[in-house]
């Protein structure tokens, strides 16, 4: 008996070393992405002034194939703006360029007139916050996941939050309320619980810099319309930049970048692109078609 239990350890034992062994060349892998050895300041309160100046970036597998390609704009304090477009035109690779998962291949963007990549990672990641369209939970309670990002929030900031993102609800209806322990992924909650939890979080980090990544796409229309209501109140005061599909979310933006194929091609109001018959007018009449079906 001793000697089976034994071989059980001893297979058990081998598959711990061959485990270990990964996690030790996972951690010696060195970021490409790192703060600057001598970090620029940025301004105390971030204004969020927001600049793309002629930035070109192109993925690793594809260099030939840029996913931006010379976009300029400039997103003021404070202002709300919507990035719209086809699938693959490159509006979420415009957020990833903003908090630095990517750096350019060439051109500068620039917070508040400071270039991003002079600025220390973690002073530029805690001036953003993120609800992005695929949602990273953890096998935690739901308020740690709330609280993900702003550890040293009080219980009555996490409530706080997930009331205005609509998610206090549904949270007190699972059987321990903010206590409940989620699987991996968030996989007992669905997509748009998921999404509820993220935009509680971006609520709670309370950034000056909001990036909204299809932050309503997995909500049905019940739904929708509240946490709509919610991100209206998150947004004021606070620059915003929405990727969205959706007219509910870019009807109410202060101005609307049209991207295809990595460029920036219109940009204005809703009511102005809707009448110019070009890419927006498109999109607009088929969004409207499928409401219409609906």
């Amino acid at each position: 008996g001793a000697l089976g239990e034994l071989s059980e350890v001893w297979g058990e034992t081998t598959q711990a070393a061959g485990a270990a062994e990964r996690i030790t060349e996972f951690l010696t892998i060195e970021p490409e992405i790192k703060s600057p050895a001598n970090p620029v300041p940025l301004p105390v309160p971030v204004k969020g002034d927001i600049e793309f100046d002629a930035v070109r970036f192109a993925y690793t597998g594809r260099p030939g194939a840029p996913a931006i390609e010379g976009v300029s704009f400039r997103v003021a304090p404070g202002e709300r703006v919507a990035l719209v477009g086809p699938s693959g035109a490159g509006k979420s690779t415009i957020l990833n360029l903003i908090l630095r998962f990517y750096d350019p291949t060439s051109g500068t963007i620039r917070l508040d007139g400071i270039d991003i990549r002079t600025v220390a990672l973690d002073k530029l990641r805690a001036a953003t916050a993120l609800v992005p369209q695929d949602v990273a939970l953890f096998a935690d309670t739901v308020a740690e996941n709330i609280r993900y990002g702003t550890p040293n929030a009080s219980e009555t900031d996490v409530v706080r939050a997930a009331v205005a993102a609509q998610a206090d609800g549904f949270i007190r209806a699972l059987p321990n309320g903010y206590d409940t322990r989620l699987g991996e992924r968030g996989v007992s909650l669905s997509g748009g619980q998921r999404q509820r939890i993220a935009i509680a979080r971006a609520i709670l980090k309370n950034a000056p810099v909001l990036l909204l990544d299809e932050a309503t796409s997995a909500l049905d229309t019940e739904n929708e319309v509240a946490v709509q209501r919610a991100l209206d109140t998150l947004t004021k005061g606070r620059t915003t930049i929405v990727v969205a599909h959706r007219l509910s979310t870019v009807q109410t933006a202060d101005r609307i970048l049209v991207i295809d194929k990595g460029r920036i091609v219109e940009s204005g109001t809703h009511r102005e692109l809707a009448q110019r018959n070009g890419l927006y007018a498109r999109l607009s009449e088929l969004q409207f078609g499928s409401e219409a079906a609906e």
